[in-house]
């Protein structure tokens, strides 16, 4: 079964405190930064920290996920020596551009289950698409692995990269958002979207959350705990819409047993892909009510 991804917080690698701090939010992933939330600097102290918490946190039902530095950055190596000593849950590869990264970071995960008589792809990777290469490559980026559970649109360093100003319609990014959804609904891999860096608007993030989750989005990066709820909610179907969902296939079973095929429902036409859209409803649902 898919582990449940609604939101997934960052925390930089270099504090314990907030690490700890996360272990107690309702925050489904905890991802413990080594990349940009930690100054080059404190990279090394970083590594330690994580594994500290690795081995001495109690995390509950929180995935405990590790954002390396980028392949080809010259610290990822050392990176993963430090972390994969701890055992998390998976790793988040940041600008990801080629499949021959993600590959290249899988055989070195294979290497450790292997050494340590894990079992093989046990270790998980949840990959970064934020540059315009990245966006280019995405369906290599998807179908790299079977160990990737999820493309992460990131929108902020993508607008750098391409030179675009960010907006709060977001129309810059809509063709690269678009696209990474596009590419994990083809692979089967879940979607998660970008951050959103209004640490005051709640309003705004739920408001994106909508948007996201609209688009075929299953989940939001967070960078500050009070996110969290607000996102959880947004990607949590309501009794509602979950009691609707069930009525519609209800409706559906009743209309195959006559022999019909497409029928009206409540004013509207209604046909396979409005049932496939009711049934991914109530997974999703299930899935958060095992989860939380």
């Amino acid at each position: 079964m898919a582990r449940v991804r609604r939101s997934l917080l960052f925390m930089p690698g270099d504090s314990l405190r907030k690490i700890e701090k996360a272990t107690r939010l309702p925050t489904d992933s905890i991802i413990m930064d080594l990349e940009d939330g930690v100054a080059f600097s404190r990279k090394a102290e970083a590594r330690a920290t994580i594994v500290e918490a690795l081995a001495g946190l109690d995390f509950g039902s929180r995935e405990r996920l590790v954002r390396i530095n980028p392949v080809g950055s010259g610290l990822e190596t050392a990176d993963l020596d430090a972390v994969m000593t701890g055992r998390p849950d998976g790793l988040v590869l940041p600008k990801v551009e080629s499949a021959g990264q993600v590959q290249k970071v899988s055989e070195a995960l294979a290497r450790v289950e292997h050494a340590q008589g894990w079992p093989a792809g046990a270790v998980r990777m949840l990959v970064i698409v934020e540059t315009a290469l990245g966006v280019m490559n995405v369906r290599e980026i998807a179908a790299a692995d079977d160990r990737v559970d999820a493309l992460m649109f990131g929108a902020e360093d993508l607008a750098g990269d391409m030179g675009a100003t960010r907006t709060a319609e977001g129309w810059e990014v809509f063709y690269a958002r678009s696209a990474v959804v596009t590419a994990a609904a083809a692979y089967r891999r879940q979607a998660i979207d970008t951050v959103f860096v209004d640490l005051n608007d709640m309003d705004g993030l739920q408001r994106e959350c909508q948007r996201a989750m609209q688009m075929g989005y299953t989940g939001k990066m967070a960078i500050h705990p009070r996110q969290v709820e607000v996102i959880n909610a947004a990607f949590t179907p309501s009794a509602e819409a979950v009691a609707q969902a069930r009525r519609l296939i209800e409706a559906h079973a009743r209309q195959q047993a006559a022999g019909a095929g497409a029928f009206a429902y409540e004013g509207k036409m209604v046909d396979m892909p409005l049932i496939r859209a009711a049934e991914q409803v109530i997974a999703r649902a299930g899935l958060v009510g095992s989860g939380s």
